[in-house]
């Protein structure tokens, strides 16, 4: 190596070095930081999904202003998990469902029956008599920190 060259190496064998080492900092950094937000935010399993991650519709109602047929049809489109632990169903008229525990997986879907019935995984019941939806109505669908995440309008 001649004496032209020779500094130029170091200078990129320098560069190199440091961002080796900014990166790994930054991952390190990134997972051990990550773990700790993720904890601390209300309604989100840690591991399973993220306030950002949520991609959840309002896929549909069937049966609009009968209450023994009414069902609201909610679905994951997202890629992970959502617990809908404590979101909130809600018509116009501030008429609400909250939603007991319940984990929706990817792809998942949930129905909420107005009617009474017994929860399963894939059905919840209001254990209302009097119907609930009404066409041109506006579902909407908070989330337990009651931010709006999906709205869909009575045909």
């Amino acid at each position: 190596m001649n004496s032209r060259s020779r500094p130029l190496f170091y200078i990129l064998l320098n560069i190199a070095v440091s961002a080796l080492v900014t990166g790994t900092i930054l991952f390190i950094y990134n997972n051990v930081h990550q773990k700790e937000c993720n904890t601390n935010l209300p309604g989100v399993i840690p591991g399973i999904t993220s306030p950002t991650d949520i991609k959840v519709t309002i896929v549909g109602i069937n049966g609009a202003g009968v209450a023994a047929n009414e069902a609201v049809m909610i679905q994951n489109n997202g890629s992970l998990s959502l617990s809908l632990t404590g979101w909130t169903l809600k018509n116009n008229l501030g008429v609400s469902f909250t939603f007991p525990q319940l984990i929706l997986f990817p792809g998942g879907t949930v129905q909420v029956h107005t009617k009474s019935g017994s929860d399963t995984a894939a059905d919840l019941y209001w254990q209302l008599s009097e119907p609930v939806w009404s066409s041109g109505e506006l579902a909407a669908l908070y989330d337990d920190r009651n931010i709006a995440r999906s709205f869909y309008r009575v045909p």
